[in-house]
């Protein structure tokens, strides 16, 4: 993504409780099940921090995220850079009650502008990435569970 200030919103309904969605995006072993298979550890508790790499064609990306909110069972923020490359964000995760079960909403929230250059970070590929991990993956993961 390469403007400060845009803002990706994917949202998925689940028909499962609330507890057991915020298991599947807050308990490492579940997460590397639909998320990213390498993730080495994971806490949803503020201050929390981890760093893994992943592999795109010919790039690395090494993630690292710190946790910066977490509301159990309703909220979780992550902040989110590169080590390779500038740039800065949060993503959101909340969820809500619905009649049938539970509401997802994840907000990615470019705070500094990521490079321009880089096919990865252009608005329509971290679209692409949302939908690919929650109304793909993790919805394919929930409903099995």
């Amino acid at each position: 993504m390469t403007n400060d200030g845009i803002t990706i919103t994917v949202e998925e309904n689940f028909s499962k409780s609330i507890e057991k969605v915020w298991k599947a995006i807050t308990e490492l072993d579940l997460m590397k099940q639909w998320f990213f298979e390498n993730i080495p550890s994971f806490e949803p508790k503020v201050g929390f921090s981890t760093k893994f790499n992943v592999q795109a064609e010919t790039r690395s990306f090494m993630h690292l995220w710190k946790i910066i909110e977490v509301i159990p069972n309703q909220k979780i923020v992550y902040n989110w850079k590169y080590e390779e490359y500038v740039g800065d964000g949060n993503v959101i995760f909340e969820l809500s009650k619905t009649i049938d079960g539970t509401k997802l909403k994840v907000t990615s929230i470019v705070l500094k502008s990521y490079p321009k250059d880089i096919p990865e970070f252009t608005s329509e590929s971290c679209q692409n990435g949302w939908n690919y991990f929650i109304k793909l993956r993790l919805k394919q993961f929930i409903d099995t569970q």
